[in-house]
């Protein structure tokens, strides 16, 4: 017998970039989606990271608009707009409240945050940290390669290396970390071309010394995170492409792949509570 859906309400929780490539497909799709954040999101692709709404109230990525809100009636009405709401709710407890058909945990923490298989018909995780079968009902695998995307209904997708996916010959060095804590301001702006040597931001410590972070080749900058962030040792803090050419205003192939894999697996799981497994 066919499964006929009628809740068709999802909450995401995160809105950095790959959570914003899930958003995209299930509102494309025809989904009322919420978006659950923590009060200071440290997205690093900001220009195409819908959590940026916590800090302007609005955010634009290509055909979608998120709105940050505060009540439930706030949320109907950015659903009745074609919006899409996004709340400060680190611990799901809009969950209850809202009784959606599905739950995706995009947060990409490497860990579960607190994501369980009881909080809707659907649970689906992405990437290392969660146990299909037992956490969530699907994990969707997040390392770039042969398996990107790939839909796992028992087990882990595959461990973190800490290295990030190889891409136009570069992987470690497109991450910019934060050699030492403090404060950020920027010398150059998401979507510059920058130069190897060049000075990409700096980082003011508690004791008055500033510290210049340059830049380790030259490419597209397509990540930086928010000016004024007090950022920890070793923190991410900006994202360097070595595809000059691309445009940084636009979803990444990988989050799309992800948010397609998502929506997949949901209709897929309820295919199957249709049948009767």
């Amino acid at each position: 017998m066919r499964y006929e859906e009628s809740n068709k309400t999802v909450i995401v929780r995160g809105g950095g970039d790959l959570a914003t490539g899930v958003v995209q497909k299930f509102h494309r799709a025809g989904f009322n989606v919420l978006i659950l954040e923590i009060a200071t999101p440290t997205a690093i692709r900001r220009s195409v990271a819908l959590c940026e709404a916590i800090y302007d109230g609005y955010a634009k990525v290509e055909d979608i608009v998120c709105r940050k809100v505060n009540r439930i009636d706030e949320i109907l009405i950015c659903w009745q707009e074609g919006e899409i709401p996004l709340i400060i709710d680190p611990d799901g407890e809009m969950v209850d409240m809202v009784k959606p058909a599905a739950v995706i945990d995009a947060i990409l923490a490497k860990r579960n945050l607190g994501t369980t298989i009881s909080m809707a018909d659907v649970t689906i995780a992405l990437g290392p940290g969660f146990n299909a079968g037992e956490d969530v009902h699907a994990v969707i695998e997040t390392m770039r390669g042969h398996d990107l995307g790939r839909m796992i209904l028992n087990g882990y997708a595959k461990p973190d290396t800490g290295i990030p996916g190889e891409i136009a010959g570069e992987s470690d060095r497109r991450v910019v970390r934060a050699p030492s804590e403090g404060i950020i301001t920027h010398k150059k702006k998401i979507g510059s071309i920058v130069e190897q040597g060049e000075v990409l931001f700096t980082i003011k410590n508690e004791d008055t010394r500033t510290t210049e972070v340059n830049t380790p080749f030259t490419g597209l900058l397509r990540g930086l995170i928010r000016e004024g962030i007090k950022v920890s040792k070793g923190m991410k803090a900006a994202d360097i492409d070595p595809r000059t050419y691309i445009d940084w205003r636009t979803i990444s192939d990988k989050a799309r792949c992800l948010g397609g894999a998502a929506l997949e697996a949901y209709y897929y799981l309820n295919q199957r509570k249709g049948a009767g497994s």
